[in-house]
């Protein structure tokens, strides 16, 4: 009887049952942690609205279109941290003590607090709690010229943090960037996503690698 009991608790593959239903488990608790998030931000979010409005003209919210799993296109929002005008120049990606950033920008930045609209992606499913951060097409086109396997990151749902995010943010290359990504899609686990969730809160508290 235990070993029938203990082999009902396996996959057809010998993969252990609660490892086979993590991604089912996952996006439960991550839609819940979501919804608990923006509730206890808000008192936040609201003050950072007002700030945005105050400091510079444009809206409050920054949309743009970015790329998930398996080439999904989406629009990610964040707080509006730098001037309307920043990519008059065209895309660009965002350097350290960047010109375009307003004060309350590189505030929102360093905090992460710009993040928070994402919440609403998560819920809405286009991303995760934890996986490689979505990049543009642009981006991700040209990154390829130099990394062939770039894409091997769409493999999965892109995140609102993510190993990269916790090992060096804005400070790693894009090469180091995608190893970081691939060591998470390849050892990805409740451990693993634990861990990352502990190193962003500590990411959050210092401004580590903020920009």
């Amino acid at each position: 009887m235990a070993e029938r009991h203990s082999y009902s608790l396996q996959s057809a593959h010998g993969i252990p049952y609660l490892v086979s239903i993590y991604p089912f488990i996952r996006r439960i608790v991550e839609v819940l942690i979501a919804v608990l998030l923006l509730v206890l931000t808000l008192p936040t979010t609201l003050v950072v609205a007002v700030l945005i409005k105050l400091e510079s003209p444009g809206p409050i919210l920054y949309r743009q279109e970015r790329l998930g799993q398996n080439w999904k296109k989406f629009y990610i929002y964040k707080f509006r941290s730098m001037r309307v005008d920043a990519e008059k120049d065209g895309p660009q990606w965002a350097k350290k003590n960047d010109p375009r950033v307003t004060k309350i920008g590189r505030f929102i930045r360093q905090t992460r607090i710009d993040e928070i609209p994402q919440l609403f992606n998560v819920i809405k499913g286009d991303m995760s709690l934890i996986g490689p951060r979505p990049e543009r097409e642009c981006f991700t086109r040209k990154f390829v010229k130099k990394i062939p396997q770039f894409t091997q990151r769409l493999s999965v749902k892109p995140g609102l943090t993510g190993w990269a995010q916790v090992n060096g943010g804005y400070d790693v290359s894009p090469e180091q960037k995608f190893e970081m990504d691939m060591y998470y899609i390849r050892h990805q686990s409740p451990v693993l996503d634990l861990k990352i969730l502990l190193k962003t809160v500590k990411v959050v508290l210092t401004g580590e690698g903020a920009r």
